[in-house]
Order: C-alpha cells, then sequence, then structure tokens
C-alpha cells in the first residue's frame, strides 16, 4: 500500500507549560495519536519538533500496515487499558469490592475519578496552554 500525501497542519495539536521539575519549556501532544508528543524550548521549537515527530509515527503506521487517524478525529480511545499491579494490590481491591457490593471494575473507576478529581481541585485543571484545532475539527471542509 502507497502512503498518501498528508497535510500534518491539519492536525489538531496541544501544547502546555512544563514545570522547571520536567525539564522547562513546552511539550506538544496530538489528540489523534495517543503515542505522538515532543517538545522544545519555545512553543515554536515544540511546534517543530513535534510535526517531525508526528510525520515519523504516521510513516511508522502506514509501513506496519496500521491505520492513520484522520485530523480531528480524536484518535483511537478504547476505554479499555491493561494494568499490572501487585497481587496484593489486587487481593486488596478485590476485598473492597466484596464489601461494596460493587465489581472491581467499577471500585477501581471509582477510586481514579476520585483521585484525579482531587488533583484537579488541589492543583486546578490541567489544560493547555494553546490549542490548534484541524479544519475538520470544526467542520471546515475544503
Amino acid at each position: 500500500m502507497k502512503p498518501r500525501k498528508r497535510h500534518l497542519s491539519t492536525y489538531p495539536f496541544e501544547i502546555r507549560t512544563l514545570t522547571a521539575a520536567d525539564g522547562g519549556g513546552y511539550l506538544i501532544n496530538y489528540p489523534d495519536f495517543s503515542e505522538c508528543f515532543s517538545d522544545g524550548e519555545t512553543v515554536e521549537e515544540a511546534i517543530v519538533n513535534g510535526t517531525d515527530a508526528l510525520a515519523s509515527v504516521i510513516a511508522a503506521l502506514e509501513a506496519k500496515s496500521l491505520p492513520v487517524p484522520e485530523p480531528g478525529s480524536g484518535g483511537s480511545f478504547s476505554g479499555k487499558f491493561v494494568l499490572r499491579v501487585p497481587k496484593s494490590i489486587h487481593a486488596r481491591l478485590v476485598e473492597r469490592a466484596k464489601a461494596e457490593a460493587v465489581s472491581l471494575n467499577t471500585l477501581v473507576l471509582a477510586f481514579i475519578a476520585e483521585g484525579l478529581g482531587r488533583k484537579e481541585r488541589e492543583e486546578g485543571p490541567s489544560r493547555p496552554l494553546w490549542i490548534h484545532d484541524s479544519p475538520n475539527a470544526r467542520g471546515d471542509r475544503r
């Protein structure tokens, strides 16, 4: 299958400021690709580096004959992921779920939501510094 010509500038991205503990600068990510992110000392450098990373991710997907998300599609989050935990924690979670008469999945989801909510209350929501939407995300199809 021959790779098709893609306009990388049509893919939406988000830029966030990195803390000093994370090395400073700016982080760029592409919501359509969970595995595509880069950084730079300036916003401009992050965009250049991010575009290079995006081109590499798309080339790798095409080389493996895997689907490449369309710009503005939101990516491919299934709502499912696998998590390994120590046996002792697994046992404690199972016991707690039984005690609360809920499934293990429901209990863990509640704990995750509670933890995320607490972090956002303490630190404020993690919002991008800058968002670039693709024309497709806005419904502007040329």
